[in-house]
């Protein structure tokens, strides 16, 4: 107890306290996506008050200051906005704003999928799982992993795709936009565990001349063929990769172990042509330590998003170093990294 000041105590428990606490901050997020709240404030178009609210959302008079309660968290978090006078009138923000149904930068698809049970409930299980055999703590709790849980689950496979396929619209405009030139003049891509096509069908959208292919497991694709002007091949990355000038993989490789992930890239070396011939590999995916200015809570989301990947999955996030590892290892020659305006980069490597 001598070792530390009363002070210094107390404000260790509060810190304690707002750690255990924290799973609320989710909680009450998926409470206002699932009463769609930022629907409601984009429909009506202006600040409303806490009794529009109530009474376009359906909730009871008696509850409606539990109601308030729960808003006053979310705005805390930045979620929602109040008027700087009577903090009374209740608004959108960015934030809020990548919750309204139907807009292409809609990211509730995901959101749903990482507060879903059998992505969260695996956490409970952390502690325990270092002295387990399975290999990660989803396996420990659901006795398979994700991915054979999605292929034989068509619930959960709906689920999976939709929230991954649903990062696409935002992060595609950006990179599209912001780094355009790495897709500029690229004849054939082939989307390496592209899913439903969200990404390859932005990509040829936003370049009309490229021919885009969809590489994923028969199960994921659901006998699709063509979408758009995008061909789908069902098939495992880890044995064939369909040819084409260049391979893409969007937040594939942070899945897999680093054995894997080179198994993969090797794949994707055999389908490219050499470097001279503008064959090489994009990558968009969270490089450790690297971010663009003015991101909230940067470095701690990249870390969380760590943790999430160890406990569902066998891979990781990566600093430059581990990437530069893997990709040397599995025989490239060089790589660039250009961060997106965001947690993630887009990494470009050459045969």
């Amino acid at each position: 107890m001598d070792q530390f000041t009363t002070t210094e105590l107390l404000q260790a428990q509060s810190h304690n306290w707002n750690l255990v606490l924290s799973y609320l901050k989710s909680m009450s997020l998926k409470a206002a996506i699932d009463l769609g709240i930022a629907d409601i404030l984009h429909k009506h178009g202006n600040p409303m008050t806490l009794a529009q609210l109530t009474t376009s959302l359906s909730i009871p008079t008696s509850k409606s200051n539990h109601f308030r309660r729960v808003m006053r968290l979310l705005v805390h978090q930045g979620i929602f906005s109040t008027d700087q006078e009577t903090q009374s009138l209740y608004s959108l923000t960015p934030t809020s704003h990548l919750l309204i149904t139907g807009n292409s930068a809609s990211i509730t698809p995901f959101l749903r999928l990482i507060v879903d049970p059998s992505i969260s409930h695996p956490s409970y299980v952390l502690g325990s799982w270092f002295k387990s055999p399975e290999e990660t703590p989803f396996e420990l709790l659901h006795g398979k992993g994700i991915f054979e849980l999605a292929s034989e689950k068509p619930e959960f496979n709906k689920l999976f795709n939709e929230g991954t396929a649903s990062d696409a619209g935002l992060v595609m405009d950006v990179v599209v936009r912001s780094c355009g030139e790495v897709f500029r003049g690229v004849e054939s891509l082939v989307d390496v565990g592209g899913g439903t096509g969200a990404t390859a069908m932005a990509l040829k959208k936003a370049f009309p001349e490229m021919n885009c292919t969809v590489l994923d497991l028969p199960h994921v694709i659901q006998g699709k063929t063509e979408i758009g002007g995008v061909g789908f091949v069902g098939g495992d990355m880890f044995e064939w990769v369909p040819p084409a000038s260049v391979a893409m993989l969007k937040w594939i490789l942070h899945d897999w172990s680093d054995e894997d992930c080179i198994k993969i890239l090797k794949r994707c070396k055999e389908a490219i042509p050499n470097k001279d011939d503008g064959g090489k590999v994009i990558i968009i995916d969270v490089v450790v330590g690297v971010t663009t200015n003015n991101q909230v809570n940067a470095m701690e989301t990249q870390l969380l998003f760590d943790l999430l990947m160890l406990i569902v999955t066998k891979g990781q996030e990566r600093t430059e170093s581990e990437w530069r590892d893997i990709f040397f290892t599995a025989g490239f020659t060089d790589y660039k990294i250009t961060p997106l305006m965001g947690l993630r980069s887009v990494i470009e490597i050459y045969p």
